[in-house]
């Protein structure tokens, strides 16, 4: 199964995710309170050689996590990746406008040779063409201008842009804390 489970804290915001190992892991410790959710899941393991019965966890697809302390929801703590920044970026060039699935790259608006960094705010997806184009050069050696600006998605926005695989029931649950100003509201 390569569903994850959605982890939230002892105050209902969403954490992080859950593989189905760590989500029985956590169970099998008790630091599951509850799970809530449309979906369930169950897992199977070895059978008991004294009963002869095989051992079973079924989880929800949203679990409580007892000992999770509330998740900080004014940074982001989600690592930039090159998937989350194409779906952030819903894989547009920030120079052309093209839309492609492919050969899109990370593009440092900042050359990192000019001192920029490999932050949120300063990565932008970029076709192979303009990333070429582009080269080390600064936007304003060459006159180029961005079409739309980079941001650093919020904790909640990250979530959803590190899962391509995302439950109805844990999409309404995340939906519900993004800002009402989210570009990832226009993803789903």
């Amino acid at each position: 199964m390569n569903q994850l489970l959605l982890a939230v804290d002892t105050s209902g915001r969403p954490s992080r995710w859950l593989t189905w190992q760590d989500a029985v892991t956590q169970d099998v410790l008790g630091k599951i309170s509850y799970g809530f959710g449309d979906f369930e899941f169950t897992f199977k393991g070895g059978v008991n050689r004294f009963t002869g019965r095989e051992s079973q966890i079924t989880l929800k697809s949203i679990l409580v996590i007892a000992s999770q302390s509330p998740v900080r929801w004014h940074s982001s703590s989600i690592p930039l990746s090159n998937s989350a920044l194409f779906r952030r970026d819903r894989n547009m060039c920030a120079y052309c406008g093209k839309v492609a699935f492919r050969e899109m790259t990370r593009d440092h608006i900042t050359p990192l040779s000019k001192g920029g960094k490999d932050t949120w705010l300063n990565c932008c997806t970029c076709c192979a063409a303009c990333n070429a184009k582009k080269d080390a050069f600064s936007l304003e050696q060459i006159g180029w201008e961005l079409l739309y600006l980079p941001y650093a998605p919020t904790h909640q926005e990250g979530l959803i842009l590190q899962n391509r695989r995302i439950l109805f029931d844990q999409m309404e649950l995340l939906r519900a804390s993004l800002p009402k100003h989210s570009r990832v509201l226009e993803l789903n």
